[in-house]
């Protein structure tokens, strides 16, 4: 099959710099080399709208509007049509006119759509082939905060999860092929009735950008330790839970045999429920930082104590990548076949969590041979050429290999 691309996301995949802009920069880039690809997403920010040349550089053409509507907005909108609140966020009136166009104009053969909410934009008379990127169970993610909270947010968050359910079992039927970042997820989508051809189509990471031996470590961490860092988006739910529960739960506890052990949250725009960490129990919020790798460089260790975790975790994959020592829960360590206390510490509980931090702190030598396994771990199994190796087949535009 022949012809042209439609990729669709709801982030500019510029610069690549969290979970899901990394994919969908690597994923737009593979589709480039592939095709001319017409690519069609939101900017959020100033910072955002900065990228656009890079957008330019890459795509045939591009629709970049901005992503402007307050989520108050969205959320009654929701409630009058009875459609989840993440579809209503993300709706674009210019977005839909540019697709039209491009689709009346040029030959397009394939429909790339990443992330549920941009399923919406694909025309109902579309007959060529639709790929569509889940990336992982939302729904499912959303029924966990159901479950986890009270009140008005819990209801909010069950109508989500129930909502976005049928719209990814609807996208998966409608879809050649859905795919997801993991097995896990993807066996995930199909016990909950979505029907199709589900592959999982990996996360991978760029171990020439993430190399400890290309940044100088953050001089903060060269104080007496341990320094204990956590990276990641700190307005996103499931991270703010993950340094709560590290500040509050875990932190105490190690701090009765290790006095000196900090706790380092790195990330950009952290909430005021983080803000209120900082000085607690030797947490240190450092917030948005220029380059997140100085800080891993610097890290006697990486902790990962999430609770909510879907798909695979980037910031497990940087840290592993960088030669760090990584403890994490078992939610953020689905999709990552590494071993247990081979290339990184899965800790069960916050009791485990302090233990292995005890035990990896007063062994230098098993945090480093751990850290270094980590490493080689990530650059034999989980570079992106090799997570990508089946993307010309599941867009139809390559020869047939294999569906995992």
């Amino acid at each position: 099959m022949g012809g042209e691309i439609l990729f669709l996301a709801h982030r500019i995949p510029f610069p690549p710099d969290r979970g899901d802009k990394i994919r969908s920069h690597h994923l737009l880039k593979g589709l480039a080399a592939i095709a001319p690809v017409h690519v069609g997403c939101l900017a959020e920010t100033a910072a955002d709208r900065a990228q656009e040349h890079e957008l330019a550089a890459l795509a045939a053409s591009y629709c970049l509007p901005t992503r402007s509507k307050p989520l108050a907005l969205a959320g009654a909108q929701a409630m009058l049509s009875g459609k989840p609140v993440s579809l209503t966020a993300f709706d674009c009136a210019p977005l839909r006119i540019w697709i039209a166009e491009v689709l009346r104009t040029r030959p397009i053969s394939t429909i790339c759509v990443l992330s549920g909410q941009m399923g919406q934009f694909v025309p109902a008379h579309w007959q060529g082939r639709l790929v569509v990127d889940l990336v992982d169970v939302d729904s499912a993610k959303f029924e966990a905060y159901a479950a986890a909270g009270n009140g008005p947010m819990a209801w909010i968050n069950a109508r989500e999860g129930r909502l976005l359910r049928r719209v990814e079992a609807d996208l998966a039927a409608r879809a050649d092929v859905t795919t997801l970042v993991s097995m896990q997820e993807a066996a995930l989508l199909r016990s909950r009735g979505a029907i199709g051809d589900i592959r999982a189509l990996g996360i991978g990471i760029d171990c020439a950008h993430y190399d400890r031996a290309m940044v100088v470590p953050e001089p903060a961490l060269a104080e007496p330790g341990p320094h204990l860092v956590f990276t990641g988006q700190m307005d996103y739910a499931p991270n703010v839970a993950a340094v709560q529960r590290m500040a509050k739960q875990i932190m105490p506890e190690v701090l009765r045999f290790l006095p000196t052990a900090r706790f380092h949250i790195v990330g950009r725009a952290p909430v005021r429920d983080v803000l209120a960490l900082d000085g607690e129990n030797g947490t240190i919020v450092v917030g948005e930082v220029p380059d997140t790798r100085t800080w891993l460089a610097g890290a006697d260790m990486v902790v990962a104590p999430l609770t909510i975790a879907r798909g695979v975790q980037t910031k497990v994959l940087e840290a592993m990548a960088m030669t760090c020592p990584v403890i994490l829960s078992p939610g953020a360590a689905t999709g990552i076949n590494a071993r247990s206390n081979a290339e990184y510490v899965v800790a069960e509980s916050d009791a485990a969590f302090v233990a292995n931090i005890i035990r990896l702190a007063t062994e230098p030598a098993v945090a480093a041979e751990l850290s270094r396994d980590a490493r080689q771990f990530v650059l034999d199994n989980m570079s992106w050429p090799a997570m990508l190796a089946d993307l010309p087949a599941i867009i139809g535009m390559g020869p047939q290999r294999h569906a995992a």
